[in-house]
C-alpha cells in the first residue's frame, strides 16, 4: 500500500474547493493495478456475454424491448444488473461504459471501500462514515474509445438525488494517461455555480452536456497521470475526455460516494464504509 498519508490535506481541501478537484499521483501500487485490470477485463467479458444473452432474449420476447435501446443513436443494454454502453460507431461490439460494475467482480467489491479512497472522500464530506452512490468504468479501448463531451454529473442524478451537492467522485487510472490516449479533463472552478445549462440541440441526451457558452475551456486541466493515480472532484466540475487515438488503453473507474446511509443510485441497499477501515 502507498505510504501517502490517507487523510485530506489542508491544500487538497483549498484545492477542491476552489477549482472542483484534486488529484493524487501513483495512490496504487504494481500489484494492485495487476489485480485491477484483470478484474476489469472479466468484468468487460462477463457483462458483454451477459449483454449478448438479453439481447438474444428481446429478440426471442422473452425480455422487456427496452432492455437493448438507443437513445440519439447510441446502443445501451440493461444485463447483469448494469446498464452496458457500447461505442458510437454503428453495429460496433466494444463496450464504451459499465455502470455499475462493482458487484461484477470481488476485486472491485473490496475496491469501493479501499481507505486510499475511503479515508479522503470522508474528509471532503466531513464525515466518519459514508456510503456508496454509484460506479462505473470506462473501457477506452484503443483506436476506438470515443470521447465524453463536456458535461456535469450532477444533471445526470438530480431527477433521482436531492444532495447532488454531497456527490464527490473518485477516478482511478488503471493505464498511464496523457492526450494522446484521451485523458480525462476537468474545466477548473466550474463548479462553483452549481448547475449549469445544458444544450437545446433537439436530442435527447443534449440537456446533460453542458453549454459550453457557461463556462471558460481556456480552464481546463488534463489529468496527465500516471496509472494507480487517483481524481477526486465534484459533482458539479464539468469534465470530459478527447477519443483514444493511440494503441494504448486508458482504463479508468469512477466511484462516487455521498453522505452515509443513503440508498444507492442502481442498485438496492445501502453500502456503508467508516472512515476507520471496516463497513458500517
Amino acid at each position: 500500500m502507498d505510504t501517502t498519508p490517507l487523510e485530506l490535506s489542508e491544500d487538497e481541501r483549498r484545492y477542491y474547493e476552489k477549482d472542483g478537484f484534486f488529484a493524487r499521483e501513483a495512490v496504487f501500487g504494481s500489484e494492485d493495478l495487476e489485480r485491477l485490470r484483470a478484474a476489469a477485463e472479466r468484468v468487460a467479458a462477463n457483462a458483454k456475454r451477459a449483454a449478448l444473452a438479453k439481447s438474444r432474449a428481446v429478440e426471442r420476447a422473452e425480455a422487456p424491448e427496452d432492455d437493448d435501446y438507443r437513445i440519439d443513436g447510441n446502443r445501451y443494454v440493461e444485463a447483469a444488473e448494469a446498464t452496458v454502453q457500447y461505442e458510437h460507431d454503428a453495429g460496433s461490439e466494444t463496450i464504451r461504459v459499465i455502470e455499475p460494475f462493482h458487484h461484477l467482480d470481488p476485486v472491485f467489491e473490496r475496491l469501493v471501500e479501499d481507505p486510499r479512497l475511503v479515508v479522503p472522500l470522508c474528509g471532503v464530506l466531513d464525515a466518519d462514515r459514508i456510503a456508496l452512490w454509484t460506479d462505473k468504468i470506462n473501457l477506452k479501448r484503443p483506436r476506438e474509445g470515443s470521447g465524453f463531451r463536456w458535461h456535469q454529473d450532477s444533471p445526470y442524478w438530480s431527477h433521482v438525488c436531492s444532495h447532488c451537492d454531497q456527490l464527490p467522485n473518485v477516478m482511478i487510472t488503471l493505464d498511464d494517461a496523457d492526450r494522446e490516449n484521451g485523458c480525462f479533463r476537468v474545466i477548473r472552478g466550474s463548479h462553483a455555480k452549481g448547475f449549469l445549462p445544458g444544450l437545446q440541440d433537439g436530442t435527447a441526451l443534449g440537456p446533460l452536456f453542458t453549454d459550453p457558452a457557461a463556462f471558460d475551456e481556456k480552464e481546463q486541466w488534463l489529468a496527465e497521470l500516471p496509472a494507480g493515480s487517483i481524481v477526486v472532484f465534484d459533482a458539479h466540475t464539468v469534465h470530459g475526455s478527447q477519443p483514444n487515438a493511440s494503441d494504448r488503453a486508458r482504463r479508468a473507474i469512477v466511484l462516487t460516494y455521498q453522505p452515509a446511509d443513503e440508498p444507492m443510485f442502481k442498485l438496492e441497499g445501502v453500502k456503508n464504509f467508516a472512515k476507520s477501515g471496516a463497513s458500517a
